[in-house]
């Protein structure tokens, strides 16, 4: 089992893994943080999070007999990386840092399941199984307890040597593999993380509550995005780094050579406008094999309007977000309003008298205060 477990390591990075860790399935130290974190509510409307109940912490429910997890890491940053410069730009998109290549999900669930046919080949009897994000794993403790990294503040795993930027998977196996050593907390009294959160979402070291936290706002949400929150969201039309941009950790951040991450140039630094003008075809056609097809053009819509409202006044964003409308779902017109208001608000004054004055006459015959215009 030993030689078994250092050849699977050597295996894991001829695949392109950056690390591979091997811990047991006892993870019941974490069910009481589960069950408060869902208890508070923190999980929003993905509700498949409590439906599957503490079963994230019992690995043997997911796949019986299974007695060792593989952990892995894959390094996504890659060499041109310009993530604050796009952020300080109110009138480009700002993409989340993963989702900018092809999905990760395909690229290591496809070499997890290579490894796990590399074991097999090496063993009488195997049964394994890989995920990544497919199904009710706690990922981050199941790194830290393989040695990967520790979780975070901001609740992403860090490691000391390769900072944050780089996605996880495991393999369930059914071995009596030897375990690697945990690994250590070292976030020490810093808070960076929590401080820089546009909408505080780490509502404690090591807890967020994902009803703030952009991502889940832009991606994880169905339905309308709370107002309150929208003016926070800036420019992100698909999840936030900020919490991994202000890391200290980062700075070792190791670059990847996986030209599957590379950022498709459709998706980088693009135009709110230019993004906006999209039609479903389009946006179907530049995500293919995206995780950013998983939210579907009508939310894509509402994300863009947000971020069009939060953009500086233009004449040309009020002209799009007026075009848009006639063909507007109910969520994307809610956001189109929405965006239209701020939009108007930030007029400059010799601009404003006019069409404040028919912002206010529509509004007053749809409310019924004017019938007889």
């Amino acid at each position: 089992m030993a030689q078994l477990a250092k050849n699977i390591k050597a295996w894991g990075e001829a695949l392109g893994f950056q690390q591979v860790g091997i811990c047991d399935v006892d993870l019941s130290q974490h069910e009481r943080y589960l069950q408060a974190w869902l208890d508070a509510g923190y999980a929003g409307d993905m509700h498949y999070m409590a439906e599957h109940g503490m079963k994230r912490a019992r690995p043997h429910e997911l796949l019986p007999g299974t007695m060792r997890v593989i952990s892995v890491r894959m390094d996504y940053l890659p060499p041109d990386a310009q993530f604050a410069k796009n952020l300080k730009n109110p009138q480009l998109g700002y993409v989340s840092r993963y989702a900018l290549g092809r999905d990760y999900h395909k690229v290591m669930r496809a070499r997890l399941k290579h490894l796990g046919e590399k074991i097999k080949g090496e063993c009488a009897e195997l049964n394994y199984r890989p995920f990544v994000d497919s199904a009710p794993v706690l990922e981050h403790a199941i790194a830290q307890k393989a040695g990967i990294g520790w979780t975070g503040k901001h609740s992403l795993t860090i490691n000391r040597k390769a900072g944050s930027w780089f996605f996880l998977g495991e393999l369930f196996v059914d071995l009596p593999l030897p375990v690697d050593q945990a690994a250590d907390d070292h976030c020490g009294s810093c808070v960076a993380c929590m401080t820089i959160c546009p909408t505080q979402a780490i509502v404690a070291p090591y807890v967020v509550d994902a009803r703030r936290c952009i991502s889940y706002l832009t991606i994880e949400l169905q339905g309308a995005i709370p107002e309150a929150l929208r003016p926070l969201i800036g420019n992100r039309i698909y999840g936030c780094d900020d919490c991994q941009l202000i890391c200290p950790w980062n700075r070792y951040a190791a670059l990847t050579s996986e030209a599957d991450f590379s950022p498709r140039k459709d998706l980088v630094a693009q135009d709110l406008l230019s993004l906006f003008a999209w039609d479903e075809a389009t946006f179907l056609r530049l995500t293919t094999g995206s995780a950013i097809r998983r939210i579907g053009f009508e939310r894509w819509q509402r994300n863009i309007a947000v971020a069009l409202g939060n953009a500086p006044y233009s004449a040309h964003i009020l002209s799009a977000l007026d075009a848009a409308s006639p063909h507007a779902s109910s969520l994307v017109q809610e956001h189109i309003d929405w965006a239209r208001h701020h939009q108007l608000s930030k007029q400059p004054a010799e601009q404003t008298t006019l069409p404040r004055l028919t912002e206010r006459l529509i509004r007053s015959i749809e409310k019924g205060l004017l019938r007889d215009a």
